[in-house]
């Protein structure tokens, strides 16, 4: 029996975000409502706040029935939170840069960031003393990363056979990636801190959309096939999301999403 032609559309278009707000108890908690093509409920709760993931058709009632029904945990949870650190700028830190770490350098008289190379062999970035050093560590992890990615979006193109598609840079909130027929693919510039393997299985997973504009059983097929252990690389990204640490106020933290 074929579904109904107004269903089908629903589950194919891209998921909304909305924030919404519920009473529990003495307390107002505010959350983010992500609907989509999804079969069941999800809570989730992080640093950032309350999120909540419902299927496409799922009624107010339905989605508040459930959030209560989980009101003690979440608020629990709620109460337990614990932000992550915020990257301590000075000379001589550490910042994780493609699985590793560089060293951080201040005051240095070039007007730009430069990398260079230590004595010990680590990897320097040199700020310039004249700069804002969380703006111009950030411009340079960014500069950093859009070649590095570029170069990767490339290879996995070619094991699937598509053309390249324009790569950009994304502040996202919530996500990894992301793909569009019309935008071609962005991924988080704060990627750049991870293994290049992890790298990798979000580079694939977002090639395979302009093979699967979806995540059927046919799109996940695609990502096996560019990247045969996706499932452990999702795993392993879910937790190196929560050890990044911010380096400004403006940074998504924990990003949950591929």
């Amino acid at each position: 029996m074929s579904r109904p032609a107004g269903l089908l559309r629903r589950q194919s278009r891209p998921a909304s975000e909305e924030s919404r707000g519920i009473r529990l108890g003495a307390r107002d908690v505010a959350y983010l409502l992500r609907r989509s093509a999804r079969r069941s409920f999800a809570l989730q709760v992080d640093h950032r706040g309350v999120r909540v993931a419902v299927p496409w058709l799922a009624t107010q009632a339905e989605i508040d029935r459930f959030i209560r029904d989980h009101g003690d945990w979440l608020l629990e949870k709620l109460a337990a939170r614990i932000a992550p650190p915020t990257l301590n700028i000075a000379d001589g830190a550490s910042v994780p840069l493609l699985g590793e770490t560089c060293r951080l350098r201040l005051g240095g008289s070039a007007r730009g960031a430069r990398w260079r190379r230590g004595l010990d062999g680590v990897e320097e970035l040199v700020l310039p003393a004249s700069s804002d050093v969380r703006k111009s560590l950030v411009r340079a992890l960014r500069a950093r990363a859009l070649p590095w990615f570029g170069e990767r979006v490339a290879e996995f193109c070619f094991r699937l056979g598509r053309p390249v598609p324009p790569v950009r840079l994304t502040s996202a909130r919530t996500r990894w990636g992301s793909c569009s027929s019309r935008g071609g693919i962005r991924l988080h510039w704060r990627l750049i801190h991870l293994p290049p393997e992890l790298i990798d299985y979000v580079v694939a997973h977002e090639v395979a959309h302009l093979a699967e504009m979806n995540h059927s059983p046919r799109f996940w097929a695609v990502v096996a096939g560019l990247y045969p252990d996706w499932r452990a690389a999702r795993l392993r990204l879910r937790e190196a999301g929560r050890e990044l640490p911010l380096i400004d106020g403006g940074d998504a933290g924990l990003i949950t999403e591929d």
